[in-house]
């Protein structure tokens, strides 16, 4: 880049510094056709030369340099925005915010994800088309967008196909709409949101909550809501409860309590659930290894007869494969021994859990994980369950490959 294109700036910039400073350049002398766009901007103190008296008008300048002329424009109030634009690297190397840019950007942005999805399913529910999404593609597109400096908005739109069949099934629907921010020393989430409550074992999914979170190292949470998602085929026309985590060396720990009130999730409708739990997981590196606890005080006229309604979780994770680098990878194996009345809407990807709402059912997966290319990963997993009681089994293998935009 010449320094002569500095020259044009002065128009940009807007300089109205005196022409009649003294000449600061010596390679710049009065009469020269340069003379009053570099004495401006030099008098503004935009540019100073080299040090040695020169100006150095037909020397090319690094991007550095044009950077700092561009970080003194700013300072000096000019509009430069599309010069920030161009030189943001170097003048965030500098520790010069575009506040004005940010100010000014669009504040709202969309992102996307498409998952196609396949499962092959053997065992006692081979034949049944319920439960397990054999052919899918799902597309989901998320609006973000920011209220003020410490509040945002969050939907997702979300299309689903059925490309087993060709009867018009796809659906689609804003299935969350939700705004984060801080009050006072609390984090705050409300609206229609996401949920993940016991590592996902008990709930992963949307619901309709207020939800506060307080402390860093050591973090307490509570939520208070409800949950409507009849397509799921759970739903509680009260929800709540409360958490506690927190994290000693590589070691994190938490608990929590939460409680649904009519609640129909597969059980026969019964008047309340509420569900303990306890868990940990110690982390060796790219190793971690976790387990939970968990118990539900379900009706036993909910239940099968004799039906355990406690159980646990045994976790284990190798590493794990990140969207944003080609060639990542990671391996996960879960054992799980989960009584009725301890998971409404369970993170497993494909496993068949919801047929064994009523007794429980232990079992299971394990998977591999691989980025193919930036923003592209696929998942192979395996899923073997049974249930507690009535021995009935489900194999499940399930392919994703999910990119995102």
């Amino acid at each position: 880049m010449k320094k002569t294109l500095v020259l044009a700036m002065a128009m940009v910039l807007g300089v109205t510094a005196s022409v009649y400073a003294a000449n600061p350049f010596s390679d710049v002398p009065a009469g020269h056709w340069a003379y009053d766009a570099v004495n401006r901007l030099a008098a503004a103190g935009i540019i100073d030369g080299y040090g040695d008296g020169n100006f150095g008008g037909e020397r090319l300048m690094t991007r550095y340099e044009m950077a700092q002329i561009v970080a003194k424009a700013m300072a000096k109030g000019a509009n430069v925005d599309r010069l920030a634009v161009e030189f943001a690297d170097e003048l965030d190397s500098l520790g010069v915010r575009v506040a004005a840019l940010e100010k000014k950007a669009d504040n709202v942005k969309i992102t996307g994800q498409i998952r196609y999805e396949y499962a092959g399913r053997d065992g006692d529910f081979k034949k049944d088309k319920g439960s397990v999404a054999k052919n899918r593609l799902r597309t989901r597109l998320f609006v973000n967008g920011s209220v003020n400096e410490d509040w945002t908005y969050t939907a997702r739109i979300q299309n689903d196909q059925n490309l087993a069949n060709d009867s018009g099934d796809e659906d689609t629907k804003l299935n969350q709409a939700y705004v984060t921010g801080k009050l006072g020393g609390f984090n705050v989430m409300a609206g229609k949101a996401p949920v993940f409550l016991a590592n996902g074992n008990l709930y992963d999914d949307t619901a309709e909550v207020i939800q506060l979170t307080y402390g860093k190292n050591v973090k307490i949470s509570g939520y208070w809501g409800q949950i409507t998602e009849k397509d799921s085929g759970y739903m509680a026309d009260k929800a709540y409860g409360a958490s506690l985590s927190g994290k000693i060396g590589r070691l994190d720990l938490a608990a929590g309590y939460d409680r649904f009130e009519d609640l129909d999730a597969g059980f026969t409708k019964i008047s309340n659930n509420a569900v303990w739990n306890a868990g940990a997981n110690y982390n060796f590196g790219d190793f971690i290894l976790g387990a939970m606890y968990l118990n539900s005080d379900i009706s036993d006229k909910a239940v099968e007869k004799g039906a355990d309604t406690d159980g646990f979780v045994i976790s284990a994770a190798y590493k794990g494969a990140k969207a944003a680098k080609q060639g990542t990878w990671g391996l996960w194996g879960n054992y799980y021994d989960q009584g009725a009345g301890t998971f409404i809407a369970h993170t497993m990807k494909a496993g068949d859990w919801g047929y064994f709402t009523k007794e429980g059912f232990k079992g299971y997966g394990v998977g591999i994980n691989y980025t193919l290319a930036k923003n592209m990963v696929y998942n192979l997993d395996y899923y073997d369950l049974e249930g507690k009681e009535s021995g009935r089994d489900s194999q499940i293998i399930w392919n994703r490959l999910q990119v995102t935009f």
